[in-house]
Order: structure tokens, then sequence, then C-alpha cells
């Protein structure tokens, strides 16, 4: 990646997984679980976050949305997808109004990884970007 490339990335108000994502550790991640098991782990991990409060529930969509008021106040929109049986992926994207001279993305980001690392205790990890290459 160009040094000018990084420097804008580091700039952007949001952060997200997708399956060919350019930045490896940024794929969406795959468990081994049912998708009512991965939704309702989901729901509730942000229901006992205290900075976090759900804004919409759509089973039917696989979507939970959520704002989050801790140390960056932001938009949380996660999205869950059954593949194969018991193989479910997750997809995170987060968003933020706020700026910061030294960047919002990496914190972003990082809100991103706590929330994969809580799933991963969680359920068994298969694997990242699997069917990117596809």
């Amino acid at each position: 990646m160009s040094f000018l490339k990084s420097i804008i990335r580091r700039y952007e108000k949001y952060s997200g997984t997708s399956e060919n994502n350019s930045d490896e550790q940024l794929r969406t991640r795959y468990y081994k679980a049912n998708f009512n098991q991965v939704f309702q782990a989901v729901e509730d991990l942000l229901k006992v976050d205290p900075t976090a409060r759900i804004t919409s529930v759509s089973k039917e969509h696989g979507e939970i949305s959520a704002e989050l008021n801790g140390r960056i106040r932001s938009f949380l929109t996660v999205t869950i997808i059954t593949t194969k049986p018991f193989e479910t992926a997750v997809d995170l994207h987060i968003s933020t109004e706020r700026f910061s001279l030294a960047g919002m993305n990496p914190a972003l980001r990082q809100e991103v990884f706590k929330i994969y690392e809580k799933l991963g205790k969680t359920f068994p990890f298969i694997g990242a970007g699997k069917y990117g290459n596809q």
C-alpha cells in the first residue's frame, strides 16, 4: 500500500469487514455455529456491554445495529449470514462522526477486533475471507 493511501485510510471515519477486503485483518470471519446461535450471541454481547445501546434488530435480514458510547461514539452494524450448515459469517461495519488529528480509523478497527475476539471465545473460528477468491 502506498504511503498516501495509508494516510488517507487513517483519516476515514468508518471501518468494516468484507469478503474481499484488501486488509487481511478486515475480512469476513466465519464461525462453526448455526445462525440462531451466532445471532443470539451477538445480541447478548451488545446487551451486556454498558457502552452499547441496541437500536435495531432484524433477524429476517440478519442485522443488528447499535450505538456505541464508549471511548469513541460510533454506530455499529453487524450482519450475520449462514453460508453452510454450522458455518456462519459475521461482518461488522462501524462509523463515527468524530474527527481526530491522529485519525479515527485505527480506533474503529480496534472496536471491530474486540467484537471478533469476544465471538472467537464463544464459537470455534473457521477462517476469514474464505470465499473471496472463488
